[in-house]
């Protein structure tokens, strides 16, 4: 579901199955003058995508046919992964779909055409406008005939994930849709992320204080309709003031930009959701669920390492074993670093190692520098080492061959120090090559990090007025709703709170 503007030269009908042709034909006999405007441009990555994955129609659009066989391929392009050359599309995209590389069925994109994506005016910019869209039945029947129909092609439905804002109007989207997916398919998993962009902090204005009731509102509701909800950002706090965007050692990623942040983000989620989207594994969403849900805990933080710091050739237990500190991943959902590795339950997933690196192989009569460098299989080894940096902590771990692809239009920001597979070398080699895979540790907690986190964006609404924003109420939201919403993030960052938490001053919180 998007606005109306943010796709710019892919089509609301897609493109999976060609050129949909619409009968423009008119019945009047009269004088007819037509007006008809250019198709936007597309950027040179799509030009070439459309050529090598099936060729041009004669408006520019995607045609899927076969290519003519010919021993002169001279004129075709070459393939998309074997150099980023020409396809650095930081100055040529705007929305998602300038790097879309995915061909989506006719019934994917759901146009809200009554907002637009940019400009001044007709913004879906509060948590009411969004929540009231799907109270009107055309667009309550449209969603639900879209989802029966996609529902109807499982052959087994383990749930739903949902990808939504939490800064905007959006917010409101999602919850009607996670509150309709609830009552409609009860006992499913439903995963929801939420989702905010990088914020740059030039002061609080009202826009600020909109984002911020946008995401209590969100969190709230979300949460209370998901299976599991997490939020994912890259900045490092979601109150009035956001802190710096978090920092990954081996990425030099461009804040500003959507399409970096984007990949990093994908990149995680990707890894994160891998457990129950494998064919070969056994684990389920609802069971993902059920392993973090205990005491009220319906939100969780994720962490990534992208990409996971390895030397080229080095073993699992010495990778990890220069991590006894601190843990090997940034955090990726606004809460902070974590004080501790103390958290109530973990999913962690590493992939990109090949087996011949997944234990050590010690020469005979070696004196092993670890626990881990005696473990028989690299599953062992990542098990053994969260033991012994979370004891007591409910710890699923999974451990994947297949890196994670970084192919265009995957940007190309990663330090030099990297090879082809996303390796550390030991200096800056002198001809650079363009990282096309690299290995990935994600991890899913349940951590005492997000009592500070969630307790702090109620301190911060608890201590302003909210009426002084009486347009924000009139989209839809009722004060009385929003006090309760305020009430209920409060009661579920208690439960997070450990003993070990400084106790809040009970002036201060009612």
């Amino acid at each position: 579901m998007d606005l109306k503007g943010s796709l710019t030269s892919l089509k609301e009908e897609g493109c999976l199955y060609g050129d949909m042709k619409i009968d423009t034909s008119v019945a009047w006999q009269g004088n007819l003058t037509t007006h008809q405007e250019d198709p936007p441009a597309k950027n040179l990555f799509l030009q070439d995508l459309s050529k090598l994955e099936g060729g041009m129609s004669s408006d520019g659009d995607f045609s899927p046919r076969a290519l003519p066989l010919s021993k002169d391929a001279s004129h075709l392009p070459k393939q998309l992964h074997v150099s980023q050359k020409g396809h650095q599309l930081e100055g040529n995209v705007q929305v998602w779909s300038d790097y879309l590389r995915v061909r989506l069925h006719p019934r994917s994109i759901f146009m809200i055409h009554q907002y637009n994506y940019d400009g001044e005016s007709s913004q879906l910019e509060a948590f009411g406008q969004g929540e009231s869209l799907l109270h009107d039945p055309t667009y309550l029947e449209e969603l639900e005939d879209r989802l029966h129909f996609y529902v109807e092609e499982c052959d087994y439905l383990q749930g739903f994930q949902i990808l939504c804002d939490l800064n905007n109007g959006f917010s409101g989207v999602g919850a009607k849709v996670t509150e309709l997916l609830h009552d409609e398919y009860s006992g499913r998993g439903i995963l929801t992320w939420g989702l905010t962009p990088v914020i740059h902090n030039v002061g609080v204005s009202w826009k600020d204080f909109y984002r911020l009731m946008n995401t209590v509102l969100g969190i709230v509701h979300l949460s209370s309709h998901s299976s599991l909800f997490c939020p994912l950002s890259l900045n490092g706090s979601l109150g009035l003031k956001p802190e710096v965007p978090v920092t990954l050692p081996y990425v030099h990623y461009d804040a500003s930009l959507n399409y970096h942040s984007s990949a990093i983000l994908a990149t995680a989620l990707d890894t994160l959701s891998a457990p129950y989207r494998l064919h070969s594994s056994q684990f389920s969403m609802v069971q993902l669920a059920d392993e973090f849900n205990s005491s009220g805990r319906k939100v969780v933080a994720a962490g990534a390492a992208v990409p996971f710091p390895m030397a080229y050739g080095q073993s699992l237990p010495d990778a990890l074993c220069s991590y006894q500190l601190a843990m090997p991943w940034t955090p990726l959902s606004s809460c902070g670093e974590q004080k501790d590795s103390c958290c109530f339950a973990q999913s962690v997933v590493l992939r990109g190692i090949g087996k011949e690196n997944h234990i050590s192989n010690l020469p005979p009569g070696s004196q092993p520098k670890s626990a881990l460098h005696v473990c028989e299989t690299g599953e062992e080894v990542l098990g053994s080492y969260l033991h012994a940096r979370c004891p007591g902590t409910f710890s699923t771990s999974y451990l994947l061959q297949g890196p994670c692809k970084v192919l265009p239009p995957y940007p190309q920001f990663f330090s030099s120090l990297l090879n082809k597979q996303g390796f550390l070398l030991d200096k800056v080699p002198s001809c650079s090559t363009a990282v096309e895979s690299i290995p990935v540790l994600t991890a899913l907690q349940s951590s005492p990090a997000l009592y500070s986190a969630l307790y702090s964006l109620y301190k911060e609404l608890h201590r302003v007025d909210v009426r002084r924003w009486a347009s924000f109420f009139s989209a839809g939201i009722e004060l009385y709703d929003f006090q309760e919403a305020l009430h209920e993030l409060r009661m579920l960052s208690q439960c997070y709170k450990t003993s070990s938490e400084l106790d809040e001053s009970e002036d201060e919180a009612d």
